[in-house]
């Protein structure tokens, strides 16, 4: 996944929230499996994380949730996905572990949405989470350069 500065378009805000909302209702599946696939990709990223993901999950899906309903509004939840990219330096976080997180989610998401997952989906997918984690990960690295 190449991250790029990348505009979403209303047609790709109005797929990702529309398929979002296939999602809610297996919430809990859909953690399962982020965690399953994230795992399975890169395993050298389980440390980073605790012991019991039950509250990890929350969060995660949580999170996502708002994301996805903060779209048609950008700028309003831009301070929000900065400061999680900071707090994410906390956990040595690092920019290419993004990356393996976008793979794992877009697994994930095909693998939740079965015959709604298609390629204009997919793109409109990877365009959101590409545009949000560099938001995250430019918001990381202005914050280790003022404090160089």
């Amino acid at each position: 996944m190449n991250r790029k500065e990348s505009q979403v378009t209303p047609k790709q805000i109005e797929l990702v929230q529309s398929t979002w909302a296939q999602v809610v209702p297996i919430v809990n599946t859909a953690a399962d499996l982020f965690y399953s696939n994230l795992f399975e990709m890169d395993p050298s990223l389980r440390p980073i994380f605790p012991h019991d993901m039950t509250e990890q999950k929350k969060k995660l899906m949580a999170m996502l949730g708002t994301a996805v309903n903060g779209l048609k509004n950008l700028e309003s939840i831009v301070p929000a996905v900065q400061a999680s990219g900071v707090r994410h330096l906390d956990y040595k976080v690092t920019a290419p572990m993004y990356d393996t997180v976008g793979a794992a989610l877009l697994k994930t998401l095909e693998q939740g949405l079965g015959d709604a997952w298609n390629d204009e989906v997919k793109e409109a997918w990877t365009v959101t989470y590409t545009t949000l984690a560099s938001v995250m990960i430019g918001a990381a690295d202005e914050h280790l350069k003022s404090n160089a």
